[in-house]
């Protein structure tokens, strides 16, 4: 088989899930080839949209909160969105790229290309089964306009809510968010730090505010790094922000048993060494907590879907949340503290994890192409 995984470069977490659906593909034996949506039209295209949603969520996240309001007020099977028309501008160059390149099924991380994908399937333009996979613990707006194949939930628990959405139960799969294989390893914690240079026997703590580095990382680092004992490691995971990687390594470089990285590709490993993380509740970062078994809290949510993810792994007993970077803190001092308390959340993400997500995905579409004629 030969699939195109197409995703937009809005956030690192659609392109993880690309990359996770990529891996998985490539580990079965057959090809993936994974685009920037975006990029079909230009590099430009693809910096302007990036752009303007990190700006978007970093700088202004109220109005980026009362934006996602209003989408879901908006938003119904009935009718079509400005985001549909919007991409439909997109299809002459989907279309021009399939036309050139041949492929058995087409997976989607993200809602963007979905859209476009819809113009084109309306057209008669569009021969290949198409897989939307969703990021987020909730149903977001848009989705049901769009007319995928298939839909993959994060958890059966959402189905009602796709289908109260609009969404056909008939073609939703609660297979889960696909993470990278590493993930579901689960190795031990003192041969993860050994392997990246940490202290065998401190407990660490790990603080990660996604790729972009969001939420009030400097003020929560250095609360921590002054109520932490004295033994006990805090690692901070700034992400692409620059800046805030500047700023943190000149302010905490003084710290004993404090290390500032930038984006790093083991994130895993990571997290495999740590006793408590720290995290803002995007999809796919919890999800990789949850697959890699690690107690952690939600920090500072983007207002809207990560608002939603939130509220879903709090309810579930998959993770702690508070309001306010002093509550966050004792929480994981709370946890750091007890393991009963580490081991009762652990028990409870190992019920809901769905580590073999990406299998689950793989086999759905590899079966669809097999009794194809």
């Amino acid at each position: 088989m030969r699939i195109l995984i197409l995703s937009c470069n809005t956030g690192e977490g659609h392109n993880a899930a690309a990359r996770a659906m990529k891996q998985r593909i490539e580990y079965e034996g057959h090809e993936a080839v994974l685009l920037d949506y975006m990029r079909l039209k230009s590099e430009r295209a693809s910096r302007v949209v990036s752009n303007g949603y990190i700006n978007a969520a970093k700088y202004a996240p109220r109005l980026f909160g009362l934006a996602y309001s209003l989408a879901l007020k908006i938003s119904s099977p009935r009718r079509k969105s400005p985001v549909y028309w919007a991409n439909r501008f997109m299809g002459k160059y989907l279309r021009a790229y399939l036309a050139e390149n041949d492929f058995d099924a087409i997976i989607i991380t993200h809602l963007y290309p979905a859209e476009a994908l819809t113009y084109l399937k309306k057209r008669g333009e569009l021969r290949q089964k198409v897989m939307a996979i969703a990021t987020d613990y909730t149903c977001i707006p848009f989705w049901e306009e769009t007319d995928c194949d298939w839909y993959i939930a994060p958890h059966r628990g959402l189905i009602p809510e796709y289908v109260s959405r609009g969404i056909d139960e008939r073609r939703l799969h609660p297979c889960g968010i696909p993470v990278a294989m590493e993930f579901a390893r689960r190795e031990d914690a003192r041969e993860a730090r050994r392997r990246l240079g940490l202290a065998v026997d401190a407990p660490v703590y790990l603080i990660m505010g996604g790729s972009m580095g969001f939420g009030k990382i400097q003020a929560f680092a250095n609360a921590l790094c002054r109520i932490k004992r004295e033994e006990e490691q805090v690692v901070i995971i700034c992400g692409n922000n620059r800046r805030l990687h500047r700023f943190l390594s000149r302010e905490l470089a003084s710290l004993p048993n404090v290390h500032v990285l930038a984006f790093v590709g083991n994130v895993w490993e990571y997290m495999a060494a740590c006793d408590v993380l720290y995290t803002k509740p995007g999809g796919l970062t919890s999800t990789e907590a949850l697959v890699g078994n690690v107690p952690f809290i939600h920090t500072a949510p983007i207002p809207g879907c990560e608002t939603r993810n939130q509220r879903f792994f709090a309810q579930n007993g998959l993770s702690l949340s508070a309001k306010g970077i002093l509550s966050q803190l004792e929480l994981g001092q709370m946890l750091m503290e007890s393991e009963s308390e580490r081991e009762k959340m652990r028990a409870q993400q190992r019920a809901f994890a769905q580590p073999d997500a990406s299998a689950q995905i793989f086999r759905l579409i590899q079966h669809e192409c097999e009794v194809r004629p």
